[in-house]
């Protein structure tokens, strides 16, 4: 019979140790830490968090390194709609959205997979969104050395809408632009147009 048994493979001592901060943490807020429920719970947990911030262990630099191309074409590249999961690291609680990343070749370009590859490496960790949105506009602009490089970020955070000030529908766009981007309108208004436009 086939396995349905879910592989995931994690350093035990760090495993064990966390768990038994979640064990802690269970009991500090009055629960039973062996109740039926609760039992596996602190090593669920503790592989949830390793999990939401496995990019801690990703080299985003060396993902776009892995697929460089010369490339004589300088329009604009967008990959749009890019899912975006993060922690907050103020309140160490999710924040979701998505990612618009443009930029405009100066005769290298990458491999469009790279670039939801780096979104996804610098998400999965302990995160800010202000933060987010400039470490991916550096990583492409430090590797590919582009005309110009476009970031835009739309997330909602559930620190804002389960604690707090509880507004359930805010959310929060943040952006960078450099190059051409930066100093020239209507290229940045063209970015913005393909990021908002249902071409699919």
């Amino acid at each position: 019979m086939p396995s349905y048994e879910k592989q995931e493979i994690y350093n035990a001592s760090e495993l064990e140790e966390l768990a038994g901060l979640y064990r802690g943490v269970i009991n500090n807020i009055h629960e039973d830490p062996n109740r039926e429920g609760l039992v596996k719970t602190p090593v669920r947990a503790a592989k949830a968090l390793k999990y939401l911030t496995h990019g801690y262990g990703l080299d985003p630099r060396a993902i776009l390194e892995s697929a460089l191309f010369k490339e004589d074409y300088k329009q604009i590249v967008v990959v749009k709609d890019i899912e975006i999961y993060s922690m907050c690291e103020h309140h160490l609680l999710p924040f979701f959205g998505k990612a618009h990343v443009g930029y405009i070749p100066n005769g290298t370009i990458v491999g469009l997979s790279k670039i939801p590859r780096v979104v996804e490496a610098f998400a999965r960790r302990l995160q800010l969104q202000e933060r987010l949105t400039t470490q991916i506009k550096d990583c492409l602009e430090d590797v590919l050395h582009p005309l110009g490089v476009a970031v835009v970020i739309e997330c909602q955070h559930l620190c804002m809408s389960m604690r707090g000030i509880q507004k359930q529908n805010s959310v929060t766009t943040t952006s960078e632009f450099t190059g051409a981007f930066l100093n020239q309108w209507n290229t940045r208004q063209e970015f913005m147009h393909l990021i908002g436009a249902d071409l699919h």
